[in-house]
C-alpha cells in the first residue's frame, strides 16, 4: 500500500487532500498543529479507516518536530511515497516589507521553504531505496516568473525559491524514479478550501474567469494524479491551478 504524509493536513486544502488519498487506497500521515478539533473530526469521519491513518502533531518550523513526524511515520508504516509539503505559515495582514518583523521573515522562510529542505533531507533515503517517490510542494500563481508581490513580499520570496528548490530536486532526484513538482493553487479562501467542485459551480465567482471559485477538491484532484505512477513523465513542473485569476495583481495600492 502506498503511503502519503501531508502537512497541515486535518483542515483547509490539506483535508481534502487527505481524503482524496484515502478514496484512493493510500494510507495517510496527517501533520497537524494545533487543531485538535479538526483532527477528531477527520477520525470520527474516516474511523474505518483508521487503520490507515497516523496523526502527528508538529510545528514545520521547528526541525526537531519534522524528524519526528518522518520517525513516526516510518515506524508505523514503513514507508513514504507521497510527502505533500502543503502546510505553509501565511500572514494576512497587507504590509510592506519594512515593516515586517525578523520574527515574521524567519517564520515564512522557515516554514515555506527550510521545512521543505529538512523534509526532503528525511524522507529521500527512503524514497531512494524504494526507487519511488513524489514530493509536492505549493507555490501561487506567477511563482515560476520571480514576480514582485505588493504586500506579501516575504511569504513570496520563500515560495519563489522553493520553485527553484522543487526543480533542482526533480533533475537530481530523477534517476531515483522521484518526481518533484510545485501546485499553484488560485485564490481559494474560507469555506471553498474545503468545498467540493459541484458546490462550487452553485456559486457564481465574478472575479475567476471560469466562472466559479477554486476549491480544495480541485487541488486534491490535480495531486493525486500527478502522485500516481504513470505520472513520472512529469516532473520540475509548476502547475497553476487557478480558473484563470489573477492573485497578485488584485490590489494596486
Amino acid at each position: 500500500m502506498r503511503h502519503a504524509l501531508i502537512t497541515a493536513g486535518s483542515k483547509g486544502l490539506g483535508k481534502k487532500v487527505t481524503e482524496e488519498f484515502l478514496k484512493n487506497g493510500f494510507s495517510v500521515t496527517v501533520n497537524y498543529h494545533k487543531d485538535i478539533e479538526a483532527v477528531e473530526k477527520l477520525k470520527h469521519t474516516y474511523s474505518h479507516m483508521k487503520d490507515r491513518m497516523l496523526f502527528v502533531q508538529g510545528d514545520v518550523t521547528k526541525k526537531e518536530d519534522l524528524t519526528k513526524i518522518i520517525e513516526l511515520t516510518l515506524k508505523r508504516f514503513g514507508r513514504i511515497d507521497c510527502l505533500i509539503n502543503n502546510a505553509g505559515p501565511y500572514i494576512f495582514e497587507r504590509k510592506k516589507l519594512a515593516d515586517y518583523t525578523d520574527e515574521e521573515w524567519y517564520q515564512m522562510i522557515e516554514g515555506n521553504l527550510s521545512s521543505v529542505f529538512h523534509l526532503f533531507k528525511l524522507v529521500i533515503p527512503v524514497m531512494r531505496q524504494q526507487q519511488y517517490g513524489r514530493i509536492i510542494t505549493y507555490g501561487f500563481q506567477g511563482a515560476e516568473s520571480s514576480p514582485g508581490w505588493l504586500h506579501r513580499a516575504a511569504f513570496s520570496a520563500a515560495k519563489v525559491g522553493l520553485v527553484s528548490l522543487t526543480k533542482s530536486i526533480s533533475i537530481e532526484e530523477a534517476e531515483n524514479g522521484i518526481t518533484a513538482n510545485m501546485i499553484c493553487p488560485g485564490n481559494i479562501i474560507g469555506e471553498m478550501k474545503e468545498a467540493t467542485i459541484e458546490s462550487s459551480r452553485t456559486l457564481a465567482d465574478k472575479n475567476t474567469p471560469i466562472g466559479r471559485s477554486g476549491t480544495g477538491e480541485d487541488i486534491a484532484r490535480t495531486l493525486a494524479f500527478i502522485c500516481q505512477e504513470d505520472s513520472d513523465m512529469i516532473t520540475g513542473s509548476i502547475i497553476e491551478v487557478t480558473g484563470g485569476a489573477n492573485v497578485i495583481h488584485r490590489y494596486h495600492i
